[in-house]
Order: C-alpha cells, then sequence, then structure tokens
C-alpha cells in the first residue's frame, strides 16, 4: 500500500542534478512512500517570498503529508534546522522564515529542532545529507528522537505580504496576498499601473493586463493572452497595494 506523500519544495531548479540527489535518498529510505515535485523554482534564495507560497499550497495536501522545504541561502550557517507541525502536515527545513507563514496560518503548530546528524553532511547541501533523511525517518514515524521542542517567534511575522513573489511559468504574477471577498472590485496598483478585476483570462480583452484570484487563493496579476512579468516590467519585490 502506498504511505503518505513527501513533497519537495525547493529552489533548486528543473535542470542539474540537485533534484535527483535528494530523491534517492528519499526513495532508498522510504521505498512506499510517494515524492511529488511540488516546486522545484521557489524564488530562489528568497525563503521569505517563497514562505508565502508554500503556504498556500500545502491546502491541497492530506494531514499526513511531509513536506522537505530547501530555500536556503545560510545553508552550513548558524541558523538551525527544524521540523515544524502544523494541523497534522510535517514540514522539514531551515529556520529562516521559510516556514513561517505556514504557523502562521495553521490552527495549531509546534516547533522542533533538528538534533540528529548523519556521519558524513556537506556543509552546502543539508537539503540531500540532513533534511532528507529526516523527511524518510519522519514518514516512516521514526524520528522521535531526531528532535527536540524549538521556539520561533513569529508574532511580528505578516499574515500577508502585499508584493509580488513568483512568477509561473505563463509569465503571470503571484503576489503574497490572499484573496478575500472586500476585495472585489477594488483597484490593484503596481509600478504605478492600475489593474482592475476579472473573474478569469477570458473576462479581460486580448492584451489586456487584469488581476484575479488564482488557483492557489492568492491575489494574481496576469494578462490575458500575454506575459505579464515581461509587458508590464515585473520583478519579484515588487509593492502592490488596493485603492
Amino acid at each position: 500500500m502506498t504511505g503518505a506523500a513527501i513533497a519537495l519544495f525547493t529552489d533548486f531548479g528543473p535542470a542539474g542534478p540537485y533534484l535527483g540527489q535528494v530523491e534517492i535518498v528519499l526513495r532508498q529510505l522510504a521505498p512506499s512512500h510517494p515524492v511529488i515535485h511540488l516546486v522545484s523554482n521557489a524564488p530562489c534564495g528568497n525563503p521569505r517570498a517563497a514562505a508565502y507560497i508554500l503556504a498556500a499550497l500545502r491546502q491541497q495536501f492530506p494531514q499526513d503529508s511531509v513536506f522537505l522545504c530547501v530555500v536556503d541561502p545560510g545553508v552550513g550557517g548558524a541558523r538551525k534546522p527544524l521540523v515544524l507541525q502544523a494541523d497534522g502536515q510535517t514540514f522539514v527545513g531551515p529556520d529562516n522564515g521559510l516556514l513561517n507563514t505556514v504557523a502562521k496560518h495553521a490552527e495549531r503548530y509546534d516547533w522542533f529542532e533538528i538534533v540528529w546528524r548523519p556521519e558524513i553532511c556537506s556543509m552546502s547541501f543539508h537539503g540531500r545529507d540532513l533534511f532528507a533523511p529526516v523527511a524518510a525517518r519522519l514518514v516512516l514515524g521514526q524520528a522521535a528522537d531526531d528532535l527536540k521542542p524549538y521556539h520561533v517567534d513569529i508574532a511580528d511575522w505578516p499574515e500577508d505580504l502585499a508584493e509580488i513573489i513568483y512568477f509561473d511559468g505563463y509569465g503571470n504574477a503571484f503576489t503574497g496576498l490572499r484573496y478575500r471577498s472586500e476585495l472585489d472590485g477594488r483597484i490593484l496598483m503596481v509600478d504605478g499601473r492600475r489593474l482592475e478585476q476579472a473573474g478569469t483570462f477570458s473576462e479581460a480583452s486580448v492584451g489586456e493586463p487584469f488581476w484575479y484570484c488564482n488557483s492557489c487563493g492568492l491575489v494574481e496579476i496576469a494578462v490575458n493572452q500575454g506575459h505579464a512579468e515581461r509587458q508590464l516590467g515585473l520583478m519579484t519585490g515588487m509593492r502592490v497595494a488596493y485603492e
């Protein structure tokens, strides 16, 4: 019987050797548990922006899922390796803000520091040598002695992020704002441009920019049959605001 899934959320990129190296560790240690490549192009070296994508995407996964999360520019440094248990899901990753939004949105959560260490651990690839083995042990129910309680202060961490955090393959711009019904009909401002709302792409004219609620529940900027990133000159980190 297939067990709970392990979802990979990384900034490794789809090319190169890193995804494969992590996946083979998971398949060797937890072969009955499927590995899902959820995101491999999270904002590179930007755990703050990536945190809001992770929190949005986790909603589609069942409670026993384990997320292996690596956006880790401080790898090998002072930041702690952590496990977050939030509303029945488990997240493995660095203490750099990447897991904070999940905790902020959760009804119940607990933090743990990973105290287990492998015999050999690359200083630059904790995703493969530390996080992947711990994720496998967690999904197998074997990690009780690997962890100790930990505290992360998320009191001042924002619930939502009013900026562009990610571009998909179509050039559409995700923001860190969750859609709420009270936003309906309002004008979204980005880089001095005023964008009206559309329910879906076909409601806008060809070439027209607009904002809408995307399939992840986030406010997104798009151009009907166009490429919002290029056509509007958008960049990650640009602030957005509603009139």
